[in-house]
């Protein structure tokens, strides 16, 4: 990604990936398994309109335990982005992490807030102005221990809650 044009952005939604901006149905690599969910295009389009980075953090256990590679997920997110420019947006970034879960205190695997602390360096992001939206604990625990805002996503539209979201935000 070009750094230049995210010099004046300060301000970043980052999502985690499976069961918020795909359906989960257990270690999603392949196109023909991913389904986006519900309202996660116009989601990525409403908050691009408000002028946030869109970045992605997901875990991806599944490398770490051989069954699928890096270069499979990166293929996937090339794919998400392919598909996001059809409808006039994109993601901007995309963080995952292959470690297996374990108390390794080097871990970037979420609830680690490494995966974000290193996106919030790499953007010159304000802290203040950046949230998350996850759909498990550990997702909000990265949030919390990145001290951005958290939010879960537990619904069906990922528009509805981004919404509210930036409702609140601007009021």
């Amino acid at each position: 990604m070009n750094q230049e044009k995210f010099k004046k952005i300060k301000k970043a939604c980052f999502l985690d990936r499976d069961g918020v901006i795909n359906e989960d149905t257990g270690y999603v690599y392949k196109v023909k398994d991913f389904r986006w969910i519900k309202g996660a295009i116009e989601a990525i389009k409403l908050l691009k309109k408000n002028n946030f980075l869109i970045i992605v953090i997901t875990n991806q256990s599944g490398i770490g335990r051989g069954f699928y590679t890096s270069n499979d997920v990166k293929n996937l997110h090339k794919w998400m982005n392919k598909t996001l420019k059809k409808q006039g947006t994109q993601i901007d970034d995309f963080f995952f992490s292959d470690d297996l879960p374990s108390s390794d205190p080097n871990s970037r695997r979420k609830p680690s807030p490494k995966m974000i602390c290193e996106a919030l360096k790499k953007y010159n992001l304000d802290k203040a102005q950046c949230f998350m939206i996850g759909d498990k604990q550990s997702d909000l625990e990265a949030a919390k221990n990145a001290e951005i805002k958290g939010f879960m996503f537990d619904s069906n539209n990922l528009k509805d809650l981004v919404e509210e979201i930036l409702d609140n935000i601007n009021n």
